[in-house]
């Protein structure tokens, strides 16, 4: 089987949230189980300078976007076993970041053409293209409009995967001919709500659409969490299936883990206890094993849940908790997290900054993690939480729902701590609930063991893929 995966990051190469790590983690998990799986991403001018060195250059096409003949530079490499190709056009991706430019609706519409028109090049036809978030929705509409009477091209499938719906792709009505090149008599596929609308023709035209857990397939039909595709979702949910994200257990990997002091795994999880020092002191934080280290890692926004830790911070630091929280983004968020270190100096460092190493340290040397997330289409924090045997504490929507079971003191099963209701005192009835739980020595091993025991794996969920892969 021939899949190609289409993606706008991806990692080693570039990240900029979690469909990065997908991305970078899955193909290598196919390719385990047989699939010839190969990836495309655009050449971004802000990938690091080491991994521009290891691509080559392997020749180009030019075609015809709306009215605009566009250059398409084609790079190549491999990672793990995995090929990569890179869409190179200085005028879509010589930009400062991947995201948010005023020109985002034409760029991805020129990289999701251009993945198609680079089949002859590579010499690559397969039997599914893999599209991945609204920057490769067009793929499954270009393709079914512009290309099905091509050599090669007439029996390919889509398969079409929403990590965040919130992010569609919509656009002014007016891009259509002249910049996306799309036909008005096609107009229908893509236009909702008044808009064009990328993610709404990728939902149309797709055979398959999934999402990164099975909670989350269900709750995108409801109008809370789709963001207004609610109703298109429920004319295609026979489409419409949920496969777990998984998480690189390689690369995250206490025992190998070279970010942090003290390597450890299941059997020797007592030497966490090292990291936990060790972050208290790097943070100049009070070294003391008697308090339990509350740890977040993400992006500081609406959706993450910090309003709820915002109305009940000061309750959780009167617990003894000493909270650590790397992340960047609101303002007011930031600026909330700076008062609360400077209120509470002796319980509380807040690291504004985007650090991959700091958050492995985090992850190891905490005690628990909070996720209190609004909505969560599946997550990854928390899976390597578990990982790491830092203990979860969640609201149980979206993936956070399917990947974390409470913890049952009688029967000694389940991973971490839930709250149901999208409410701060909800969230600190659950804090308090683990923090009396990892106060408990014969609870606290009997959970930890169940996190790292968990299997956090894509070897599952690539066998699920496989299954869609085949059914189409």
């Amino acid at each position: 089987m021939k899949v190609l995966l289409a993606a706008s990051e991806a990692l080693p190469f570039i990240k900029v949230g979690g469909l990065g790590d997908v991305a970078g983690s899955l193909p290598k998990a196919l390719l385990k189980e047989g699939v010839d799986i190969r990836v495309v991403i655009p050449y971004h001018s802000s990938m690091s300078q080491e991994m521009k060195n290891r691509c080559t250059y392997k020749g180009n096409v030019s075609f015809y976007l709306g009215w605009r003949q566009s250059y398409c530079g084609v790079f190549t490499a491999e990672e793990n076993g995995v090929t990569y190709y890179l869409i190179d056009n200085e005028r879509y991706f010589k930009r400062a970041a991947p995201y948010g430019e005023y020109d985002d609706g034409e760029r991805y519409a020129y990289f999701s053409k251009a993945i198609l028109e680079i089949l002859p090049l590579i010499e690559f036809y397969p039997d599914i293209i893999h599209a991945n978030d609204w920057h490769t929705g067009l793929i499954p509409v270009y393709l079914d409009t512009q290309f099905r009477n091509r050599e090669g091209y007439r029996y390919i499938k889509t398969v079409f995967s929403i990590h965040n719906i919130e992010f569609q792709g919509k656009f002014g009505v007016e891009i259509l001919e002249d910049v996306i090149g799309i036909d008005k008599s096609n107009r229908m596929l893509l236009e909702y709500n008044k808009c064009l609308n990328c993610m709404k023709g990728a939902i149309e035209c797709a055979n398959v659409v999934t999402t990164v857990s099975e909670n989350y397939a269900h709750e995108i039909l409801n109008p809370y969490f789709s963001f207004g595709l609610h109703d298109i979702l429920k004319k295609r949910e026979y489409k419409i299936r949920g496969i777990i994200n998984g998480i690189d257990t390689n690369l995250f990997n206490p025992e190998t883990d070279l970010f942090i002091k003290t390597n450890y795994g299941i059997k020797t999880r007592v030497n966490k206890r090292f990291n936990k020092i060790e972050l208290q002191r790097d943070l100049a934080l009070p070294e003391t094993a008697e308090v339990p280290i509350i740890g977040m890692v993400g992006r500081l926004t609406p959706q993450k849940g910090i309003d709820l830790l915002e109305q009940v911070a000061e309750d959780i630091i009167k617990s003894g908790a000493q909270l650590v929280i790397l992340g960047t983004g609101y303002p007011e968020y930031e600026n909330f997290l700076h008062y609360l270190e400077f209120a509470h100096h002796d319980h509380v460092r807040s690291i504004i900054d985007f650090s991959p190493v700091m958050a492995q340290r985090i992850y190891a040397g905490a005690d628990l993690f909070l996720m209190p997330s609004k909505t969560e289409p599946c997550g990854l924090s928390q899976l390597i939480a578990l990982r790491y045997g830092t203990i979860p504490i969640v609201h149980a929507v979206g993936g956070l729902y399917d990947t974390v079971k409470p913890f049952n003191a009688e029967s000694g099963e389940g991973c971490g701590v839930t709250f149901q209701s999208y409410n701060a005192y909800d969230m600190l009835d659950a804090v308090n609930r683990a923090i009396a739980i990892w106060s408990d020595k014969d609870q606290r091993r009997s959970i930890m063991a169940n996190a790292m025991e968990k299997d956090v794996s894509w070897e599952k969920s690539a066998e699920q893929y496989i299954e869609v892969y085949q059914s189409v």
